[in-house]
């Protein structure tokens, strides 16, 4: 595990190496890994990877075959994973089969309104609602949030830009690669000056996604001007 920059009660800041990270959200388990010009090699059956290209051309091997990816891109796979080429993390997310796909670069701003003038995209969503997502988030310069937490443990890196992080227990800078957790239930605010700043979020869960009685098939298929999704008879059970 590598030791952190920063460690405090709400806020949590890495220092970049190859290999396991942090263990994170025991309430979801997540670990944090990150690769930095070594290869990363992960093989955790039941478990999905999601990963973000922070600098360089990375090369990403897994079962469904070898892919590269540039600065910006993101990725999802399942179970086995290798990592090599540039720099980048990933979160590794146990009990739980993700979508492969490959994304990408993200976009300068969000598409989704946030709070306090900030803006984020779905990058990465839930394939069925409570599953986990990978999230941009922006910021605008002149930003100072409105202090706030999360039910689960947010994790990620700072992609672009800078500003800091403030906490009960202080300020932590925030630079491009800050690699950081925060654990659930912490007490945090971004703010940024006179740089915007992009930051890539991992959460392990969410309360938003496709169910199986509200999705957009069975919701637009329509039985005498029925939508299926009110006609328990023909639901698939």
């Amino acid at each position: 595990m590598a030791d952190g920059m920063i460690r405090t009660q709400n806020f949590f800041r890495f220092e970049w190496a190859t290999g396991k990270i942090a263990d994170c959200d025991p309430n979801f388990p997540t670990t944090l890994h990150a690769w930095d010009g070594d290869e990363l090699v992960l093989d955790e059956t039941e478990t999905a990877f999601f990963g973000f290209v922070q600098d360089g051309d990375a090369t990403i091997t897994t079962s469904t075959g070898t892919f590269t990816l540039t600065t910006g891109m993101y990725f999802s796979a399942n179970n086995t994973l290798t990592v090599s080429g540039g720099r980048g993390i990933v979160m590794a997310r146990a009990d739980h089969q993700a979508f492969f796909s490959i994304g990408g670069p993200v976009e300068a701003k969000g598409r989704l309104k946030y709070i306090d003038g900030c803006t984020d995209s779905l990058l990465i969503s839930p394939i069925k609602m409570g599953d986990p997502c990978l999230n941009l988030l922006y910021f605008p310069p002149g930003i100072d949030q409105t202090s706030h937490t999360h039910p689960s443990d947010r994790i990620g890196v700072v992609f672009s830009g800078e500003g800091e992080c403030e906490t009960p227990e202080g300020i932590i800078p925030l630079v491009p690669g800050a690699m950081f957790r925060i654990p659930f239930e912490g007490h945090h605010k971004f703010r940024t000056f006179g740089s915007e700043m992009r930051v890539i979020a991992y959460h392990p869960d969410s309360d938003f996604g496709p169910q199986d009685e509200n999705h957009p098939m069975i919701n637009r298929t329509i039985v005498d001007g029925v939508s299926a999704s009110k006609i328990d008879a023909i639901r698939t059970k």
